[in-house]
């Protein structure tokens, strides 16, 4: 898998780049945890739902966000990493011109950045979020959620509690014209960690494919 350097707002962003031999296969992007707590895009819940796209037809890309591994800049509380987010999304889309469906994944902190690249990007026809932080981060900006998606956290996270992913999923679901699917992976960590992991790529996997044969149809 390629390593590709493109611009950033702060300069280089540093990414791996998965093309589909299909010129017209659908793209995604994939976002990883916060930048000082030691997230990358090497983090293995990124990486693993970096390959259950591929691994479903998706060119996919994934990156670091400014100030972490060999991209530019410095951490900026989430502003300038969803401006890095937007810059991911253009490159991907200037590579796949011929690509009809597009869509964000998120982990963690690259959740809540991936649900507002969301709002900002009207192309984006699903997105994942694993882990919200719905007890940091403000997410009343989904307002209204612009596209369907599924939402996935564990029973067990001590990071973001499930009560207030839960309480986010209920007032997503009142919105009209969109569906908000959320499954919850019983025992499961912040972390997906040990077999966890293997449910998550599966959960996601049954999740992106039945959208597909939906929009196919």
């Amino acid at each position: 898998m390629p390593e590709v350097i493109f611009p950033g707002p702060e300069g280089r962003l540093e990414g791996r780049y998965h093309p589909q031999k299909d010129r017209d296969a659908p793209i995604a992007i994939v976002l990883h945890p916060h930048p000082q707590f030691g997230g990358t895009m090497n983090n293995k819940v990124v990486y693993n739902l970096h390959y259950a796209f591929y691994n479903m037809g998706f060119t996919v890309l994934r990156f670091n966000f400014r100030g972490v591994g060999r991209s530019q800049g410095e951490y900026d509380q989430g502003v300038g990493e969803l401006s890095d987010a937007a810059s991911a999304l253009d490159y991907l889309q200037s590579l796949n011109a011929n690509s009809k469906h597009c869509w964000v994944a998120g982990f963690s902190f690259g959740a809540w950045i991936g649900m507002q690249l969301l709002m900002r990007r009207p192309e984006i026809t699903g997105f994942i979020s694993a882990s919200p932080p719905a007890n940091m981060y403000d997410f009343s900006f989904l307002a209204p959620c612009p596209s369907s998606g599924l939402i996935v956290n564990g029973t067990a996270d001590r990071v973001a509690p499930p009560a207030d992913t839960l309480a986010l999923v209920n007032k997503l679901k009142e919105q009209r014209g969109i569906t908000i699917t959320h499954e919850q992976i019983e025992g499961a960590g912040h972390f997906f960690e040990d077999a966890h992991l293997d449910t998550l790529v599966g959960t996601v996997t049954s999740y992106v494919k039945r959208r597909l044969t939906e929009t196919s149809r």
